[in-house]
């Protein structure tokens, strides 16, 4: 029997390879190598198989991210890499597995009709983590909050310039992403922090 979460991991993989719109029950089944009887335990349908595609995306590249920057805490890395390492990890990979997907508008277009509460509640979490590192290094005196700055106003802005990036116009290059997340953090950090290492 597989489980819920080796099931999830499979659904992300059909959801890039098949889309969205015009995949079936039956279709993912066969996609995850299940039966479509397995596929109907687990889920009503394809949008609650949808749903717990995008909530295990971003609760993994949430958890990975502030995993890597809680490494670079504590091993004093520069805090514009930092944040920009933080970033491109939970927005960039991402943002680099869809860009290779045929369907990346479609799969994007259903997240958002279908998963948007979800999305919320990763942003909500993935800033209330985020801000505990600013707090962390202000702790440290790596970083100083300009006055009435608080350590939410700047992960809100980091996540805003993130999310920000991935929807620009013209597109970003994956390849570069990394890249513009760090020349945001390095606007949003002068503009709102004073750093030093």
């Amino acid at each position: 029997m597989v489980s819920r979460t080796e099931l999830a991991t499979r659904l992300i993989d059909a959801f890039l390879d098949h889309g969205y719109t015009t995949v079936t029950m039956t279709d993912l089944a066969a996609a995850v190598a299940v039966t479509r009887r397995t596929m109907y335990n687990h889920f009503r349908s394809k949008r609650e198989a949808l749903r717990l595609a995008i909530e295990t995306v971003n609760a993994d590249a949430v958890a990975v991210a502030v995993a890597q920057g809680w490494v670079g805490v504590h091993e004093g890395r520069e805090v514009v890499e930092l944040f920009a390492g933080v970033l491109d990890t939970r927005y960039g990979t991402t943002r680099r597995r869809l860009a290779r997907s045929a369907y990346a508008i479609d799969l994007n277009d259903q997240a958002f009709r279908h998963c948007r509460d979800l999305m919320v509640a990763s942003a909500i979490d993935f800033q209330q983590k985020l801000a505990a590192l600013i707090d962390d290094l202000e702790a440290r005196g790596r970083l100083r909050l300009q006055p009435g700055i608080r350590s939410s106003d700047l992960a809100q802005a980091l996540a805003d310039g993130a999310r920000g990036t991935n929807q620009s116009l013209p597109p970003v290059e994956p390849g570069q992403l990394y890249r513009r997340y760090r020349a945001i953090v390095a606007a949003l950090l002068y503009g709102m922090a004073v750093g030093s290492n």
